[in-house]
């Protein structure tokens, strides 16, 4: 089996003949702290999460883990349930502890509304959430309060790789214009291209030599970046920050692991 876009680490732990193409949790929690430090340059980070979630829960701990060893630190941690509608008392007591930026490892729904939230109250550092903020829903829903929010993602139409921009190419001849292929789409190639390529190198349809070359896959060029799979069978690759800009998602850096 290849995932796409599981991101917990327990999924290729269930058996060796499970791998993944998109990177896991423990890659991103420390990419969007290496982000907010070195880019936004925050020493004192806010942290909203979910305790619902196992997703935000676990992204929370890489993140904050990361922070702590680069120097900076969590000024302000409070937490949320899933389907929360009001987060007010938090972002409250995120305020007076005067962050530099928030960083929200949830989901767009509750992420959308949170961004409003905050800048009814003032708040006007950065604000940035995870992989699960990339929907157009988040766009819909925060308005124009969400421009200038940034998020991680697997892959951004916009970036000027000339792979990235043949594949944007080819699925608009494909499907038109109007559809510009998201990260699902482009982790779902990329799935594809790297099994047949076990296939190829394989030379057989025997499931133990296709398992085998699915896990010596080394620099493969897919379009969401260039797949190694590690003893874990876990992607090593690099993440990219898109924003929100005039409505729309932009490209804004690539970071490798």
């Amino acid at each position: 089996m290849v995932t796409p876009a599981s991101t917990n680490p327990k999924v290729t732990e269930i058996g060796n003949y499970i791998f993944r193409v998109c990177f896991i949790d423990p890659f991103q929690g420390p990419v969007m702290a290496k982000f907010a430090t070195e880019t936004l340059k925050a020493k004192r980070l806010g942290l909203m999460v979910s305790s619902s979630s196992a997703y935000s829960v676990g992204l929370a701990k890489y993140f904050k883990e990361a922070v702590i060893a680069s120097g900076a630190t969590i000024a302000a941690e409070q937490k949320y349930q899933e389907g929360d509608k009001d987060f007010k008392a938090q972002l409250t007591a995120i305020r007076a502890a005067h962050v530099d930026a928030i960083f929200n490892p949830g989901y767009y729904n509750e992420g959308a509304l949170m961004v409003k939230q905050a800048r009814d109250l003032g708040i006007t550092v950065p604000m940035f959430g995870a992989d699960s903020w990339e929907a157009e829903a988040l766009i819909e829903l925060g308005g124009k309060a969400i421009e200038g929010a940034y998020l991680c993602s697997h892959y951004s139409p916009q970036d000027p790789s000339p792979r990235v921009q043949e594949f944007v190419a080819a699925y608009k001849k494909r499907w038109g214009d109007g559809f510009a292929p998201d990260s699902n789409a482009s982790l779902g190639y990329d799935s594809v291209l790297v099994l047949a390529n076990a296939i190829e190198r394989a030379g057989s349809p025997d499931r133990a030599k296709i398992r085998d070359a699915l896990a010596t896959t080394k620099n493969f060029a897919a379009v969401t970046g260039t797949i190694t799979i590690n003893e874990k069978r876990d992607a090593s690759k690099s993440a990219v920050i898109i924003t929100v800009k005039d409505g729309a998602f932009k490209f804004v850096q690539s970071i490798a692991p």
